[in-house]
């Protein structure tokens, strides 16, 4: 996988030499950059209006006139508010041909533009992606084919729209060793969870709110089930751990499960729920392969809801905006916040890497491959610790605490804080964990589930973002 918005995959520096510099393209000259866009969406319009109306200026920052020579359609008869003479139903034809340098695929979706991604890059010409289900699953065979073609693939908009996340991964934080990676960076859920936070509407309700307002999908599950968010986390490992890493080694979890209730006893812990992307780097401990002499860490990839407290940075980031924390060793804490969706966020994301493969054309310059040489193992979600906040029903008489509590004890899993609530028939019991991994939680919520005295476990919801 080559940069997105850099001129190298590992710090800023330029090949020279390749394709580019035999191709006709002269420091100076007026020869034109051809440029290709495969669908015209929100974000397909928005970028071939940038390429129009901003001419003179891209001009001036990439060195040579960008040209628009054609737009690939699914229907050729709807005014889309450029010359009919663009545009064309033959993605392939309009793909392949001579007088096309770079293309910028805006379409979506697996099929087909892994086919015409392929063809582009194999043709020597450099490719702008925001197709971030594309690259979860397929960079390595993108990136095999742009390093034999000296061609360069570039992605900043697949991740977070306008938020420029990933090319600090690759080029700002090239020398640095980045530890953790954890962001909100689907919009949608993040539009629920902070309305169902601030009205105390459930779940269903929200969700049509949301799809009222254009902000759901009418089919919402990619997004309110993880899968959107699942393919950024497995790009965003990846940059950042220099391991491949796809969307199958992603733990994923919705947030279609998450209750009113859950919202209002996060609350009273002085939290709010978020549905979060986290990848960190977890180290090789004491008798695991390795550890003893210069052993791999191992990486956790997941994405769920989870609490955090109100005073954590990403508490506060609402409606459909999206934020990225990356934790170096050196830089410390860094944050990214912006709208991480929509048609002009995303295009301004696009055509920074439009800027950038268009510079290396003119230059003669291209920007290294996939950097996977680190190939740390997925550390399994069984092994994952965390904290953890459980809802119980139960029987409202003695000894149903003591119960309780020795379920956890007898699991291995340490209690923080316990919180009873009266109610119409029992009680409810809140309980906050210390640090446990996910089986030994499982185990423990399975022998809760056993005992005479606790009429459901309502929920379990993990808890991020605290120092013990």
């Amino acid at each position: 996988m080559t940069a997105s918005r850099s001129d190298s995959m590992r710090g800023g520096g330029r090949e020279t030499g390749g394709p580019a510099a035999d191709s006709g393209f002269r420091f100076g000259s007026d020869h034109p950059i051809g440029v290709a866009v495969l669908g015209m969406g929100n974000v397909g319009t928005e970028v071939v209006r940038i390429i129009q109306e901003q001419s003179q200026d891209l001009r001036q920052r990439v060195g040579a006139p960008l040209v628009l020579r054609g737009v690939a359609v699914r229907r050729i008869d709807v005014d889309r508010g450029i010359d009919p003479e663009l545009l064309t139903t033959d993605a392939h034809a309009l793909v392949t041909r001579d007088d096309v340098d770079l293309v910028v695929e805006v379409m979506g979706g697996i099929d087909p533009a892994r086919a015409l991604i392929g063809t582009a890059l194999t043709a020597g010409k450099s490719v702008v992606t925001a197709n971030k289900a594309l690259l979860a699953d397929y960079t390595g065979e993108l990136a095999a084919a742009a390093a034999r073609s000296r061609a360069d693939l570039y992605f900043e908009a697949a991740v977070a729209g306008a938020i420029p996340v990933v090319r600090p991964l690759i080029q700002s934080l090239s020398g640095d060793r980045v530890n953790r990676v954890v962001g909100i960076v689907n919009g949608t859920t993040n539009f629920i969870l902070s309305a169902m936070d601030e009205t105390g509407a459930d779940y269903e309700m929200t969700l049509k709110e949301a799809t009222r307002l254009g902000y759901a999908e009418a089919d919402p599950t990619a997004d309110v089930e993880g899968f959107d968010a699942a393919a950024k986390a497995a790009i965003l490992a990846s940059l950042a751990f220099h391991t491949r890493v796809t969307a199958a080694d992603v733990y994923r979890e919705g947030i279609s499960r998450i209750t009113s209730e859950d919202l209002e006893t996060a609350a009273a812990l002085g939290c709010t729920v978020k549905l979060l992307a986290i990848c960190e780097r977890v180290p090789a401990g004491p008798g695991e392969p390795g550890s003893a002499q210069g052993g791999k860490d191992r990486i956790s990839v997941r994405v769920y809801p989870a609490l955090i407290p109100r005073k954590h940075p990403l508490s506060s980031v609402n409606g459909a905006f999206n934020a990225v924390v990356v934790e170096a060793e050196n830089a410390g804490r860094l944050m990214f916040y912006g709208q991480g969706a929509g048609g002009a966020p995303t295009a301004s994301a696009v055509m920074g890497d439009v800027v950038m493969a268009a510079r290396n054309k003119f230059f003669g310059g291209r920007a290294p491959g996939e950097s996977v040489y680190a190939e740390l193992p997925i550390a399994p979600i069984g092994d994952t610790p965390t904290r953890y906040h459980v809802n119980l029903k139960v029987a409202d008489r003695t000894g149903v605490l003591q119960a309780v509590a020795g379920e956890f004890a007898q699991h291995g899993v340490s209690i923080s804080t316990v919180r009873q609530e009266g109610q119409d028939e029992g009680a409810r019991l809140v309980v906050v964990t210390h640090h446990a991994t996910e089986s030994a939680l499982a185990d423990t919520v399975a022998a809760l589930a056993e005992l005479e005295s606790v009429t459901s476990v309502t929920s379990v919801v993990r808890l991020e973002g605290t120092e013990e």
